[in-house]
């Protein structure tokens, strides 16, 4: 689910998750438990694999290799409430693209892996306290994104109601 969370494309996900467990097989004699947690170890793992996804994915783009996917709408009968919460995970997927690259992986091990200040530091090599700051940063920024969706988007509906009285 960190995977898929980070790199915002299921397809990608699944390779890197097939990755990982690569990885781990081969690597599983070099874990050492008084060096951390199992489940750290393959966020680690994981973290360095998506971030070598997203690496190929930004070569890909720049070359002009990408290939466009067509969604397909949803046949539930719910089809408007659906709609309504995609649009809503839709922003804040964008507020996560928008984040710089440690900002995002801090905010997505805390809310997809439910790791605490400690793991997310170790995770990421770093200090508890820049991955503390890296995680108040990161929901600052997601807050603000979320808050000017939302201006913007009573600002278009207001609009709209000004030209229908007109």
């Amino acid at each position: 689910m960190f995977a898929a969370r980070y790199l915002g494309n299921a397809g990608e996900a699944e390779d890197v998750v097939q990755e990982v467990f690569v990885t781990v097989w081969k690597q599983a004699a070099r874990f050492d438990p008084a060096r951390g947690r199992a489940s750290t170890w393959l966020y680690r793992i994981t973290a360095n694999r998506c971030i070598d996804q997203r690496r190929r994915r930004a070569l890909r783009t720049f070359i002009g290799l990408d290939d466009v996917r067509d969604e397909v709408a949803s046949p539930e009968p719910d089809a408007e409430a659906t709609t309504a919460a995609r649009q809503e995970l839709a922003i804040v997927r964008d507020g996560l693209s928008r984040l710089p690259e440690r900002q995002r992986m801090a905010v997505l091990l805390r809310a997809v892996g439910d790791l605490d200040i400690a793991a997310i530091a170790e995770v990421m090599g770093g200090s508890a306290g820049s991955a503390e700051q890296l995680l108040v940063r990161g929901r600052r920024a997601l807050r603000d994104h979320l808050r000017d969706h939302l201006r913007d988007h009573l600002a278009m509906a207001a609009e709209g109601r000004e030209r229908k009285s007109s």
